[in-house]
């Protein structure tokens, strides 16, 4: 139990810095950021992966991990 909510309070970090090194009017709230912090974490592995950065089964870094945030958060606002 205590292992979701440590990711849940990751997520919503990851995800408030995303939203503060990404400027514009973003009208979802702390739970649609913390989800997209979490996921950003899954899309910054996966892209560490792909760059080589990563190997399979390692986790993504905080940096990582909020410029995938970064990424779902402009899919987010150009799709909704």
């Amino acid at each position: 139990m205590l292992h979701m909510i440590g990711h849940a309070i990751f997520g919503l970090i990851v995800g408030l810095c995303a939203r503060m090194l990404l400027p514009g009017a973003d009208a979802h709230g702390l739970i649609v950021t913390a989800i997209i912090g979490m996921l950003g974490g899954f899309v910054g592995g996966w892209l560490g992966r792909m760059l080589g950065w990563y190997k399979e089964g390692h986790p993504a870094g905080f940096v990582m991990s909020v410029v995938g945030a970064m990424a779902l958060l402009l899919v987010f606002r150009y799709v909704g």
